[in-house]
């Protein structure tokens, strides 16, 4: 993915506003997955609760950042991998949450279990998140 906030943009044919611009400048800058209060936290009163979540659902619908389901039943979100288009996401990898942190980590080169589904069901979408310390926090390799 391009490291230019307006290059993305462009690229995924959306106009650049304010919102826009800045919410993915935090993305980039940040290469860590953020919810809504962190955006709004870091943010400040630049943009009400409203922009934030249609500017998140915008970049979500045009393959530009992901959803984290996370533990306590709230979204995080992170920035898609090069091949994500509009309608389609290819973020298809394991996330890690630190119990210590809170911190949420895309772990792209961790295989996914395969799941065999009973006769008659098909899987579209699977999420696997794994829960416990990283290497920051006491987390050993």
């Amino acid at each position: 993915m391009p490291t230019d906030a307006k290059t993305i943009l462009k690229q995924t044919h959306l106009s650049v506003t304010d919102s826009r611009l800045k919410i993915l400048l935090l993305f980039l800058k940040e290469k860590k997955a953020l919810s809504h209060a962190d955006i709004e936290k870091s943010t400040g009163d630049l943009f009400d609760r409203v922009t934030i979540y249609r500017t998140l659902q915008t970049f979500v619908e045009n393959g530009i950042i992901h959803l984290i389901p996370t533990t306590d039943n709230t979204v995080k979100y992170a920035l898609c991998r090069e091949d994500c288009v509009k309608g389609h996401h290819h973020d298809h990898h394991v996330h890690f949450i630190c119990d210590v942190c809170n911190r949420t980590f895309c772990l792209e080169n961790v295989p996914l279990p395969e799941i065999s589904l009973p006769k008659g069901f098909r899987g579209d979408h699977m999420e696997v998140i794994v829960s416990g310390q990283c290497q920051q926090c006491g987390g050993t390799i």
